[in-house]
């Protein structure tokens, strides 16, 4: 069966019959790899978004995109920018603003996808890059954030770094869509970054991530064939075997002579 383009009412109608796949891609290529896999939502930047090939590469992935509210600026500014990512094909606008921006978008009809846990932008007002909602109070506010996202209008939230069993219990008391990074299986989507999973990511490698490949020992190997490579090159250059004739067009001997005739030579 060939697979279309969910709508935001299809993934609402799909809550409670299991979990769907999400990634976080920056690249053509991994857009092409997510299509191909049959990924079914992806978070995505403006800058991918507006390129005129995404949809050519990824005509069936579910994308959303924005940027976090420091950049976005006022909440026309994120309208304004919601309209022109709207036109240039994104499926929904994260939102990481205040409710009152949610609300706005909303009441334009534009898909909005909110963000709670820890959120990077936020990170400040929950004791930084760490879970939250592992207290029973601030489980309960992570729910009320939940429901006050559902009636501002938002159709999903990205949930972040929480616990599992907090996660299922407000999934199944919202008709909120939660997209999990790190929150567990009771929740609609699964949410992991592509460098994640390639194993490009250097460093700090998240709890909640996997890796299923190594990339980076893949860009290490080619780089150091680059290097050899570059080096080969200046050593031929230098001793003079570089170029040889085959790599060189080469006169008639006839025009070669008249050529330096007309020179003078």
């Amino acid at each position: 069966m060939t697979r279309k383009l969910p709508t935001v009412a299809d993934l609402k109608a799909d809550k409670g019959k299991g979990q769907k796949t999400m990634l976080h891609y920056r690249t053509l290529e991994q857009a092409a790899a997510a299509e191909a896999a049959g990924i079914d939502i992806a978070s995505i930047t403006p800058e991918l978004m507006t390129n005129p090939r995404y949809r050519e590469v990824a005509p069936t992935v579910f994308s959303m995109t924005g940027r976090a509210h420091p950049e976005a600026g006022t909440p026309d500014d994120y309208l304004r920018l919601a309209g022109q990512l709207l036109h240039a094909g994104a499926d929904a606008i994260y939102c990481s603003g205040s409710l009152q921006t949610v609300e706005m978008l909303a009441r334009e009809y534009v898909p909005v996808v909110g963000h709670v846990g820890l959120v990077p932008s936020r990170a400040t007002f929950t004791g930084g890059f760490r879970a939250v909602g592992k207290t029973a109070a601030s489980a309960v506010a992570l729910y009320e954030d939940c429901r006050r996202y559902q009636d501002a209008g938002a159709f999903a939230v990205e949930i972040e770094v929480v616990p599992p069993e907090v996660a299922t219990a407000i999934s199944s008391r919202l008709d909120l869509l939660l997209w999990s990074m790190g929150a567990g299986l009771g929740c609609d989507a699964q949410y992991l970054f592509a460098i994640d999973i390639l194993g490009e990511t250097r460093g700090h490698i998240p709890r909640h991530s996997k890796v299923y490949r190594n990339f980076a020992a893949e860009y290490d190997r080619l780089q150091a064939e680059r290097i050899a490579a570059f080096s080969e090159f200046r050593q031929d250059v230098a001793n003079g075997s570089f170029p040889e004739p085959k790599h060189l067009v080469m006169m008639d001997a006839a025009e070669h002579e008249a050529f330096l005739k007309g020179i003078g030579a």
